[in-house]
């Protein structure tokens, strides 16, 4: 069976030479939430615009449900894109624009009506049908960008930050809503973010791009607790990254890596030269556990965010690490700057990549 979306050697290259997106492979199942994630000019949104055909591509294939759309322009793709700024006509109403791709496809009058009520009533938007969409709130216009991304019916919707003009609040409430939807509807949804909450939060699949590049394609947790590059390393989460020179592995199967703070065991190739501790995989303790990771430290700065402690820590070589711990428990609250401490590791928690 095809896939939902293919792309192979998918690239971008501008005419004054730029790379934006160098030979991207992915392959998406149907109804998969997939997110691009990376920095500003990474080349996400350039890759969404492509399988959207806003953008032309330079070399590779587009194939949605096996055909390949490559040089299909937009109209005729079975994709609808939703965009940061919306891209609502402000002088319709909200029935207007949720129809205005209806009206496109030229859809008699009676079907189409019948589509834009039912979206309506299942984006709770019924009672504004007739007001003008610039007058409506933030989360409105998203509500009415996303139905009428809908009301046609892709195979594929393709949204670019779409939650990025939304305050905290409201941003939080319409993750959940679109996550809901999408598991409802069961269409494919590859989506574009800077925000690694959402990307982690929202989809099944999480696509790590820098400078054009996919980094790594994981599932979210495999993603946050198995790094495969140094950028994805540093770029999600907050990890420590000790670098050293690769040792024989030890009798567990665990890799092992000479450092300046000593032999860090961990999950990796024989031959990795760097190891990754997320903040979250420190424990403090006075004593440390059979078989831990030991590292000796002062404290040199705490804050408590609600219910997680952010504790800096200076090691022994002088670097300053980021450690998160539960802030309601007594050796969290006992601490304070220019306290001596103890950090336990599980080299289960480690991931020893290359540099």
């Amino acid at each position: 069976m095809a896939h939902d979306l293919e792309l192979i050697q998918v690239g971008k290259t501008y005419p004054d030479g730029t790379v934006a997106v160098s030979d991207f492979d992915l392959k998406v199942e149907k109804g998969e939430f997939v997110a691009f994630l990376g920095p500003s000019g990474c080349g996400k949104s350039t890759t969404l615009r492509m399988i959207a055909g806003f953008e032309d591509i330079t070399n590779g294939q587009i194939l949605i449900q096996g055909r390949d759309v490559s040089t299909i322009p937009p109209e005729k793709r079975p994709t609808s894109m939703i965009f940061q700024n919306y891209a609502l006509f402000p002088h319709m109403t909200v029935r207007q624009n949720i129809a205005f791709g209806l009206d496109i496809k030229g859809m008699a009058k009676a079907e189409k009506d019948s589509k834009v009520d039912r979206i309506l009533d299942m984006f709770d938007l019924t009672e504004f049908a007739d007001r003008r969409a610039d007058r409506l709130s933030g989360g409105q216009r998203q509500r009415i960008a996303l139905a009428r991304g809908l009301v046609v019916e892709p195979e594929i919707l393709l949204l670019d930050e779409p939650l990025g003009a939304l305050d905290a609040n409201l941003r939080r409430i319409i993750q959940n809503e679109l996550k809901l939807l999408q598991r409802e509807l069961g269409i494919t949804f590859v989506f574009v973010t800077h925000a690694q909450s959402e990307a982690l939060g929202l989809s099944d699949r999480v696509v790590v791009m820098s400078n054009g590049i996919v980094e790594q394609i994981s599932h979210p947790k495999e993603l946050y607790r198995r790094p495969a590059s140094p950028f994805v390393a540093e770029f999600i989460g907050s990890n420590t990254i000790i670098k050293g020179t690769p040792q024989p592995g030890d009798a567990t199967g665990l890799a092992q890596l000479n450092t300046p703070l000593g032999v860090i065991r961990g999950h990796g190739p024989a031959d990795a030269d760097m190891a990754v501790i997320p903040a979250e995989a420190f424990r403090i303790t006075p004593a440390g556990a059979p078989g831990e990771l030991r590292f000796d430290g002062t404290v040199t700065n705490k804050s408590l965010i609600g219910s997680v402690g952010h504790i800096r820590v200076r090691l022994a070589d002088q670097r300053e690490i980021e450690v998160e711990t539960h802030a309601d428990t007594d050796a969290a609250q006992a601490l304070v700057p220019g306290a001596p401490i103890t950090l336990g590791v599980d080299p289960v928690s480690v991931t020893l990549i290359h540099s």
